[in-house]
């Protein structure tokens, strides 16, 4: 996993919370520790940068996940902030404050031992450094990543290079239309796939779930019905990392029945994720409260 890390305050219609531990990376990690330590995946590394300031209790906590922090750097200065809120449409936050810090500076290292993972998940994070980790690292299985719509506006070219680098691309419907300047999102996700040569893409659309194309076939799933909506900030990353550690406990082509189940169970968990504010909804999931949760969405799919 290499994405950021960061403390987010956030403010949501039911309340708010100062510096949560955040960040793409720590969002992916975590929910892919959590599917780990069942699927039996033995190391899931996690490589990002933080200031002196990040608190050591949250490095106790990465670690007592499970969590590989040899790709974890301490550099000079602040840890990356975030600020927003969420009004009306939950989907979709309003950003007040950003402070980069040390993350402006970041250079990913992915670390040697690391330098040829099962599944390689490069997060949100600038196209240009996405390309330094896959210039370093590849998944021996597959490789993937994660965007958002600011690269599009800034780093387009940039974007679509990488992405012509991996074998699985997630991103939201908005992003899909935005790079093929199409308003039809089958047509517009056909046309991306044709524009960087992908295998599988996933495309997020909030509350009205998932789809993925594969092999020229395709999935469409709802998200999980909740009327608990705290704090959305996550539940893409979330998502991702699950796909990410159901991916990595098999080995192989990857088939379309396996995506789909990856798509299901990593819906569920970001239904999990919305529920509290930061990661709180992650760390108090247990095996049982998932697969309850689980079961239930597999009646409403069939």
């Amino acid at each position: 996993m290499v994405g950021s890390i960061a403390y987010d305050s956030v403010t949501s219609p039911v309340g708010n919370v100062e510096d949560a531990l955040g960040g793409s990376a720590v969002y992916a990690g975590i929910a892919s520790r959590f599917h780990g330590n069942y699927l039996g995946l033995e190391k899931i590394g996690l490589v990002g940068v933080v200031g002196q300031d990040f608190k050591s209790t949250d490095i106790a906590m990465l670690e007592s996940q499970g969590l590989d922090l040899t790709g974890l750097e301490i550099a000079e200065g602040k840890t990356f902030r975030w600020e927003g809120s969420y009004h009306g449409d939950m989907g979709v936050a309003q950003t007040h404050d950003t402070q980069l810090n040390v993350f402006g500076d970041f250079d990913p290292k992915v670390p040697a031992q690391s330098t040829s993972p099962k599944v390689l998940f490069c997060a949100n994070l600038v196209p240009m450094l996405q390309a330094k980790v896959l210039d370093q690292a590849k998944g021996t299985r597959l490789s993937m990543l994660d965007s958002m719509n600011l690269w599009i506006e800034i780093a387009r070219e940039d974007l679509l290079s990488v992405m012509k680098s991996v074998d699985l691309i997630i991103i939201n419907e908005g992003e899909v239309r935005m790079l093929t300047q199409d308003d039809n999102l089958i047509r517009a996700s056909r046309t991306l796939i044709q524009m960087v040569g992908c295998q599988t893409l996933v495309i997020k659309k909030g509350e009205n779930g998932v789809v993925a194309f594969h092999g020229g076939e395709i999935i469409s799933l709802p998200a999980y019905p909740t009327d608990k909506v705290v704090d959305p900030t996550g539940c893409g990353d979330s998502f991702a990392g699950t796909i990410a550690a159901f991916l990595s406990s098999n080995d192989g082509e990857l088939t379309r029945d396996e995506l789909r189940e990856a798509l299901v169970r990593a819906t569920v968990t970001a239904s999990f994720t919305l529920e509290s504010f930061g990661t709180s909804g992650l760390l108090d999931l247990t095996v049982e409260m998932f697969n309850s949760r689980l079961n239930k969405f597999e009646k409403i799919l069939s």
